[in-house]
């Protein structure tokens, strides 16, 4: 069964983490350390445990490790020499089916390249098999490049089609290397220069030998066992993982990485340990972050943002305090921060702080108190669960077909309304409606969002959601004014036969609408569309009350006790018959009683958290947040 996700219209920006899963007391015994004497240490932390897989393992590591889920997420190979990672790539390879292989130029397979180049330790072990510097790499570029050593270039000999380069070193640094190198776009450096900072520590007891094994080794090695690269080298690989800080793709690999061979690459799990080990004296803290301020705030979430800070050598990451304690990190990039996870109608103080690569930390940000939202309230819900009682009603202008209840096949397998315009072996042209009983108020709420779920089997054609404020609850809702609610676009079944394609539509902002409107699925195969078997569930519209609008009018209950332990008592001046439901915060239905004069609400079967307890008297509906213990 094909599952398709469609989330909220208002995107909030995910914040990778850029600590990694490290296994607890890895790093313990190099703690306090700094200097050569850390890099010894975390040589032997990487080296023991170090298990060496085949050559030919890589090939399969592969599939979990280089995949990417970052840029296009299409699972295609990660390949730093064809990714473009602001627009579309150039090419992609298939993962697994493309490997190499012979080649004729770019595109024609990928093979596995060792940054690290192997002829600089004469092909040995386990160094040719560390999964760590050996990428999955199309294989042209990989023979561009050669043996070379990094660098920069400013007058290429060679580009690849993603702006990787080849030609004389421009690096600018007193007596670096000035022939031929290679330059991977910006997006990798810092990757490029973790793995090289990698081979240097993993290789430590090694690495010195391994200065004259080629010429290529003896430009870029000075050899020695403590600094390991040429004065050039290190500068430019320093600056490099300065500019570019750890992702949560190289997070990811390293994971990988650790699963496949049991040991880990230290730079990307703590980046400081770059300039603990090789870095220079910096005690300049950065400057204060700036304009901290918020957006997009909702009942249990807010978007931070702020002015970025400045650094004598860089601002590397900043930090994020919620109450005085730390909540999250980002990139020296990226200055804004969702934080989510927060109670509605409280107040929190937010700070942030800005760090170099060295450790130091600026002073605080400008302290903002941000308020959260209430929790919204639920306008209409319908779990079509009951047959006797959908507030929705089905019209047919076209055939003797109709929109059905049916008791499966919805969310869940739930109850739902479904509308199949193939009947008795052959297709019906059909315009079949399934309308809200009544209109509902967008004047009373603020900020509504929608959410409902669909499953289309068979066919091509097309189902619409709809809206009127004019229509009159007639038979002929044709003729009358509907527009398409927004933000919403109900997809097509793509392959045409039996495969059962769900459709998750997630609080959909449709606050654009006004006044009092019917809703509507509109179902048509009248132009000659295969006919589409659709089904439809789980209907709610949440939002904020408003109580501006006819205040007076509005239902004024209490309830106790809140927080709830079993039972729940429910207090409003009148002894007329009410109607209640409960929700949780996604607008699903989880209690519904119609009609009683009972004032105790059994809450015992909840979960323990947070509820919407929407309670009707004559036509008087009112909203209250449920808490359960």
């Amino acid at each position: 069964m094909k599952k398709i996700l469609l989330l909220s219209i208002i995107i909030l920006i995910n914040m990778a983490c850029t600590q990694a899963q490290v296994p607890s007391g890895y790093y313990s015994t190099a703690q306090g350390l700094t200097g050569y004497a850390l890099k010894t240490e975390l040589s032997s932390i990487i080296t023991n445990g170090h298990n060496a897989q085949s050559y030919g393992d890589l090939w399969t590591v592969y599939y979990s490790s280089d995949r990417d889920n970052y840029y296009e997420n299409d699972g295609s190979v990660l390949d730093i020499y064809s990714e473009d990672p602001s627009g579309s790539d150039p090419y992609n390879f298939t993962i697994g089916s493309d490997q190499c292989g012979s080649y004729s130029g770019e595109n024609s397979c990928y093979n596995r390249e060792h940054l690290f180049p192997k002829s600089y330790f004469n092909d040995q072990s386990p160094m040719v098999t560390d999964m760590h510097h050996i990428y999955p790499t199309d294989g042209y570029v990989n023979g561009q490049r050669g043996s070379f050593p990094f660098g920069e270039v400013n007058n290429a000999s060679w580009t690849s089609l993603n702006g990787s380069k080849k030609g004389n070193n421009s690096y600018t640094y007193s007596g670096a290397y000035t022939g031929t190198v290679f330059e991977p776009i910006d997006e990798f450096k810092g990757d490029v220069a973790r793995t090289w900072l990698y081979m240097a520590t993993r290789y430590e007891s090694q690495i010195a030998g391994w200065e004259t094994n080629s010429s290529n080794s003896n430009i870029v090695l000075n050899g020695t066992s403590n600094q390991v690269f040429e004065d050039w080298m290190l500068d430019m690989l320093i600056s490099w993982h300065n500019a570019d800080p750890v992702s949560q793709k190289e997070i990811d690999r390293n994971n990988a990485a650790y699963t496949f061979q049991g040991n880990r690459n230290p730079f990307i799990d703590n980046p400081q340990y770059v300039a603990q080990i090789w870095g220079t004296t910096d005690t300049q803290a950065p400057t204060a972050p700036t304009n901290l301020t918020y957006s997009n705030l909702t009942n249990n979430s807010v978007i931070l943002s702020w002015t970025a800070a400045t650094d004598n050598v860089g601002v590397y990451s900043y930090t994020i305090e919620q109450n005085g304690t730390n909540i999250g990190s980002t990139t020296a990039t990226n200055t804004t921060y969702t934080v989510t996870n927060l109670t509605a109608l409280t107040s929190y103080n937010f700070e942030v702080y800005a760090l170099d690569a060295y450790g130091n930390v600026s002073v605080a940000s400008n302290l903002i108190t941000v308020t959260t939202l209430d929790n919204p309230g639920v306008a209409f819900s319908e779990d079509f669960n009951d047959c006797e009682t959908v507030q929705f009603t089905a019209i047919s202008e076209l055939s003797d077909l109709d929109w059905e209840c049916t008791t499966e096949f919805g969310e869940n397998n739930t109850g739902a309304y479904q509308m199949n315009a193939y009947s008795n072996g052959s297709q019906v042209p059909s315009t079949d409606w399934l309308i809200t009983n009544n209109k509902i108020d967008f004047d009373a709420y603020t900020n509504e969002t929608l959410s409902f779920f669909t499953a289309a089997t068979f066919g091509n054609s097309t189902l619409q959601l709809l809206y009127s404020s004019d229509y009159n609850g007639s038979n002929n809702p044709s003729n009358f004014t509907w527009q398409v609610v927004p933000n919403i676009s109900i997809p097509l079944h793509t392959d045409g036969g039996s495969t059962i394609e769900e459709t998750y539509f997630s609080t959909i902002d449709i606050s654009s609408i006004t006044g009092q409107v019917y809703f509507a699925f509109k179902y048509d195969t009248s132009n000659g569309d295969s006919a589409t078997r659709y089904t439809v569930d789980s209907f709610t519209i949440a939002g904020d009350q408003n109580l501006a609008t006819n205040p007076k009018n509005k239902l004024q209950f209490s309830i106790y006790p809140n927080p709830a332990n079993g039972i729940l008592n429910i207090d409003f001046s009148t002894n007329e018959e009410y109607s209640y439901a409960i929700y949780d915060l996604n607008g699903r239905l989880i209690i519904k009683n119609n009609q009683t004069i009972n004032k105790e609400i059994s809450v015992k079967n909840l979960s323990s958290g947070l509820y919407l307890l929407q309670v009707t008297v004559k036509g008087l509906t009112a909203t209250k947040k449920l808490i359960v213990n």
